[in-house]
């Protein structure tokens, strides 16, 4: 769904104050499956499709140690979100509710954060499964799952 997209009925809108910059970096690119809202899964699964993600310079020395983990937080911006629905109708609710008591991407604030397994490292682009966003979407970091179970030898 983009901002050109109709609303629900029971939704509602409002006008969003002008964006401060938060200074945010985007530190690669994700590449899945995925071309529109429509064929990309509502949460993402630990035996989906291997997806990639490609970390731009300077970040790539980042990447040093990530491979002694199985698990990774995905963190990563909505960029075709729509930015402006504080009451929308979830899927298989029983009527609407505010955007912050849903998982809904569309948000205020479009950040999408996803647990993924750690498929492996090739270079600078790390495969991982687990993901549900569209291909070309803004990655804005990657750190290891907060679970010390996690953690390989």
């Amino acid at each position: 769904m983009t901002a050109t997209d109709d609303i629900r009925e029971g939704e509602v809108t409002v006008t969003p104050p002008p964006p401060t910059d938060a200074g945010l970096v985007f530190i690669g690119r994700i590449r899945t499956p995925w071309t529109s809202r429509g064929e990309t899964p509502r949460q993402g699964s630990l035996d989906g499709p291997v997806c990639r993600l490609e970390i731009f310079e300077p970040w790539t020395q980042a990447l040093l140690g990530l491979e002694k983990f199985t698990q990774l937080q995905v963190v990563y911006w909505l960029h075709q979100a729509r930015r402006d629905l504080v009451i929308q109708r979830g899927h298989g609710h029983d009527g609407p509710r505010g955007t912050f008591a849903l998982r809904s991407p569309l948000r205020p604030n479009p950040i999408g954060i996803s647990a993924a397994a750690l498929v492996g490292i090739e270079g600078s682009t790390v495969l991982v499964r687990g993901l549900d966003c569209l291909d070309q979407t803004p990655l804005i970091d990657l750190k290891p799952d907060r679970c010390v179970h996690s953690m390989v030898k």
